[in-house]
């Protein structure tokens, strides 16, 4: 059994050749990094640096600025290639513990809380050294709502790992994900 190839003729060619070399620049001419997480750093930024995170809530739990501090650097390690620097990075967090709170939310009988909402808020300044236009300083306040029924201290350790979680999250797609 003999195989033939079959020419292509000249328009064909050029297409087919188009397509490719489109591909190719498409391939290698981009200037920003994409990984599986959806961040997208320029190629220019190598270093990440995180300061610690002060506690400047009224109500200040013990760790909480180291731990806030710790999976800041963990996200960044864990979703970039970018090498972590004590000094100041080309792209650099610094911030603060605003708030840290449990407040009631919904009433039942009685007049009675039903439920409570119990939330941190950080504030965050993000320096981008190799393009300041990604600067930003914001606040992010993320929530958990628990059973009156319970004491705080019952689930604060829980709910405090689950609102760090979302903080974090928030905090690295705005610098990173630029959503």
């Amino acid at each position: 059994m003999e195989l033939k190839c079959k020419k292509l003729p000249g328009a064909e060619k050029i297409i087919l050749f188009l397509f490719l070399a489109t591909g190719i620049i498409m391939l290698f001419g981009c200037k920003i990094k994409y990984s599986f997480t959806g961040a997208s750093i320029s190629p220019a930024v190598k270093t990440v640096s995180v300061q610690y995170f002060q506690n400047r809530a009224s109500l200040v739990q013990p760790g909480l600025s180291q731990y806030i501090t710790d999976a800041l650097i963990d996200k960044c390690k864990a979703q970039t290639n970018l090498g972590i620097t004590n000094g100041i990075g080309d792209v650099n967090f610094e911030g603060e513990i605003t708030d840290y709170n449990t407040r009631p939310y919904t009433v039942g009988a009685n007049d009675y809380a039903a439920s409570n909402r119990f939330s941190i808020t950080v504030k965050v300044k993000f320096t981008n050294s190799v393009d300041p236009n990604l600067n930003f300083e914001q606040s992010f306040t993320r929530y958990e709502d628990y059973n009156s029924n319970q004491d705080l201290s019952q689930v604060e350790k829980e709910l405090s790992e689950k609102i760090v979680e979302l903080l974090i999250e928030d905090i690295f797609n705005k610098a990173f994900v630029n959503w």
